[in-house]
């Protein structure tokens, strides 16, 4: 055999033995007398087998129930649109999608928003919020039109403003 193949064959195998690695084997029936002079089965590759990434215990650390952004960014954040329509939501990626919305004072006017949480910090440069704007035109049709930047700032301004009321709440509780 090659060397290719000789390498190719090692590489399936060890991936073989890791996919079997989450198989769950259930004890034999020991009777009662005996079910205490069992040994505990150990892994011939150690206590964890053989496992890629992060290890069982980093796992553990890094909680894995939560949400996967600042908490306090994400409540803010659909604390403050909550006006508009949610098309998405996803606490894990930090993507927040209002559907479109328009204003009763203005109908021939609409608005969307993507609000994204880049992180587990509450910082300013933790959230970025891109808006979009729709006016209908003559044909009934709606036309894209820029956004100014000062309304997308002042929108991630008044999320982070809520984010530190919620943060300041929680701490005086």
């Amino acid at each position: 055999m090659t060397y290719f193949v000789r390498v190719f064959c090692l590489v399936a195998l060890i991936a073989t033995l890791s996919a079997c690695s989450g198989v769950k084997v259930s004890e034999p029936y020991l009777p009662n007398d005996r079910w205490d002079q069992r040994e505990k089965r150990q892994s011939v590759l150690g206590g964890e087998g053989l496992t890629f990434g992060d290890s069982k215990a980093e796992r553990q650390d890094q909680g894995g129930t939560g949400i996967g952004v600042n908490g306090y960014l994400w409540r803010a954040t659909l604390d403050t649109i909550s006006f508009m329509p949610l098309a998405s939501a996803d606490p894990f990626g930090g993507v927040v999608l209002t559907d479109w919305h328009t204003p009763s004072t203005s109908p021939n006017e609409r608005f969307k928003l993507n609000v994204y949480i880049l992180g587990q910090a509450l910082r300013a440069d933790g959230i970025r919020v891109a808006a979009f704007r729709q006016v209908r035109n003559n044909v009934n049709e709606w036309q894209a039109i820029d956004m100014d930047p000062k309304a997308v700032t002042d929108i991630e301004n008044a999320i982070l403003t809520r984010a530190r009321q919620l943060r300041t709440e929680s701490m005086t509780q």
